[in-house]
Formats: C-alpha cells, sequence, structure tokens
C-alpha cells in the first residue's frame, strides 16, 4: 500500500478534503477517494475525517493508497489497423469511439484487449490494466499510438515523451475564424476547479505547449493542424477551448451547437519516434477517418 503525504497550503484551506484529495493525482476520483476515506484510510493529523472535512491550513494529510484490485482483462479479436509492428512496436491507428485501455466498469472492447488478442508479448510496465500502452488518446479521438511490446521499448519510448523528442502531429476542426496562420499556446494545464470531470488552464497547472498552424479557414471554421510540445490530458482540446477556438464536435469543451460528428473533430495522423533498439527515426502517417473527411467537404461545399 502506497503513502501519499500532503501538507495544506493556506490556498487550499476551507476545500472539503475528498475535492482536495482529487486534485494531487489526475487519476483519483472523488467517489473513489471517498471510499478511501470510509475505510480510513485518510488521516488528518493522525485522525480520521469524513468526506465533507474543510482542510485547515497546515493540515498534514496521509493517504493510504490501495494496490489497484486485479482485473481479468480478456484478449478479444478485434480488427486493429496496424500501421507497423516489429519484435518491440506496434503502431497501431485506433478509430474513433474506442477507449484505450480497461478500467473499473470497462473491462471489454478496449484497444489494450484487442492487442492482446494480437500478440502476447506487451510489456509489463503499466501493469495487467494497460499492458504496452506508453501514451494514450481520448476515446473519440482517432488516430495513431505507439505500443511496447518489452519493458526495454517501453522505457525508451517513454523517455523520448520526457525529452519532447517524440514528433505528434493532429488535424482538428475548430469554431471560429482563427486570423494567425501559425501560433503557440503556453498555459499551464490542471483540474478545472469548478468541474473534476474536466480539465482547464489553471495557474498551478503542469507546464504544457502546443503550436499549430492553420490548414483552411471557413468562415466560422477553422482546419488546423496541431503539434504536441508535452502531452497533458485533453491537451488540445483545452488550449484551443482557451484561445476561444474550442473544437467542433466535442462535448465537453465546446459548443452545444456544432458540425455533426460523433465527438470532437480531432485525429492524430502524424507519429514519429526514433525506433527503442536500432535508434533509427521511423514517422507514420494516416489520414482522417471517413467522419471527419465529410465535415471538411460538408465546409468546403457550404464555403
Amino acid at each position: 500500500m502506497e503513502k501519499v503525504y500532503h501538507l495544506v497550503s493556506e490556498e487550499e484551506a476551507g476545500i472539503r478534503i475528498d475535492k482536495l484529495i482529487t486534485t494531487l493525482d489526475e487519476e483519483w476520483s472523488r467517489t473513489q477517494v471517498q471510499e478511501w476515506i470510509k475505510q480510513e484510510n485518510v488521516l488528518v493529523n493522525g485522525n480520521k475525517v469524513k468526506a465533507n472535512y474543510k482542510c485547515e491550513p497546515n493540515d498534514k494529510i496521509v493517504i493510504n493508497v490501495p494496490e489497484p484490485v486485479p482485473l481479468n482483462i480478456e484478449p478479444e479479436e478485434m480488427d486493429l489497423d496496424i500501421v507497423y509492428e516489429d519484435r518491440d512496436v506496434i503502431v497501431v491507428n485506433k478509430p474513433r469511439g474506442m477507449v484505450v485501455h480497461p478500467a473499473p466498469g470497462h473491462t471489454s472492447g478496449t484497444l489494450v484487449n484487442g492487442l492482446m488478442a494480437h500478440c502476447q508479448d506487451l510489456s509489463g510496465i503499466n501493469g495487467v490494466m494497460r499492458p504496452g500502452i506508453v501514451h494514450r488518446i481520448d476515446k473519440d479521438t482517432s488516430g495513431l499510438l505507439m505500443v511496447a511490446k518489452n519493458d526495454l521499448a517501453h522505457e525508451a519510448l517513454v523517455e523520448q515523451l520526457v525529452k519532447k523528442t517524440v514528433t505528434r502531429r493532429y488535424e482538428a476542426i475548430v469554431h471560429g475564424n482563427i486570423p494567425h496562420d501559425f501560433g503557440t499556446i503556453d498555459a499551464p494545464i490542471g483540474r478545472d476547479k469548478t468541474d473534476r470531470q474536466k480539465m482547464a488552464v489553471v495557474e498551478n497547472g503542469k507546464h504544457a505547449v502546443t503550436h499549430f498552424k492553420v490548414i483552411e479557414r471557413f468562415n466560422d471554421y477553422t482546419h488546423v493542424e496541431c503539434q504536441l510540445e508535452t502531452g497533458r490530458t485533453h491537451q488540445i482540446r483545452v488550449h484551443m477551448k482557451y484561445i476561444g477556438h474550442p473544437l467542433a464536435g466535442d462535448p465537453k469543451y465546446g459548443p452545444r451547437k456544432t458540425l455533426d460528428i460523433e465527438g470532437q473533430a480531432l485525429h492524430a495522423g502524424v507519429l514519429g519516434f526514433h525506433h527503442p533498439r536500432t535508434k533509427e527515426y521511423l514517422e507514420f502517417n494516416r489520414p482522417a477517418p471517413e467522419d471527419f473527411c465529410r465535415l471538411l467537404d460538408f465546409l468546403h461545399k457550404r464555403k
């Protein structure tokens, strides 16, 4: 059982303990934290508390994080779009609507289920829930992902992500007419303080940088290419909303009145990295899916 320690700051005073703890790790849900509190896995100044306890300055919080309950993740035969594969790495083109890895309550139909049926040798660094997964893209974002087949490859690919040497370029359709041909958004991202299910640009968030360039303008929409320098949760979606141009179809960060597409119009079309064993630079391209292209055709005809 992992122990996590936190000293409450002046700025955090008055926040409910269950809410505060979810800000310490983006993968901890409020429901999960409330259960830990009930099980007395959370102590404040050595004492058990209730979930609605309001934190005070200099409170010493100790969280005993339970070991994750192992789930039986079953291989499932799927028609995966494997772009590249060797003994170390798989590059797969994930369709829109597919979740990358299992989670409690959602253990089937994910990319990991399909990969486990495709090959037995995935790296174990991320454990039973996320074997081989080096980075993620959202359920309703399509495009290229690299997957590690062994721990050597996994560590090498993660190191490249940390050093920002991986090429990740996305196509997106956003609301509004972006006046600048090129731009860089350098704004920190963290949990939205008013809605824990969302991310937002926040003062004490994690460093996040997105570069963009305009491909084509369509009056009230713009077709853009975005290149990630960092890889924060929902980064492109949050950054484009931040500059007043949310993604078309985005149910979480965009307006209700939008283009007819299931989920955000975002496609990870270009992925490049150095091979973990040979060190050769590899770059892969996949065109945007049919529904994305259909929107572009509609905007062209309307233009």
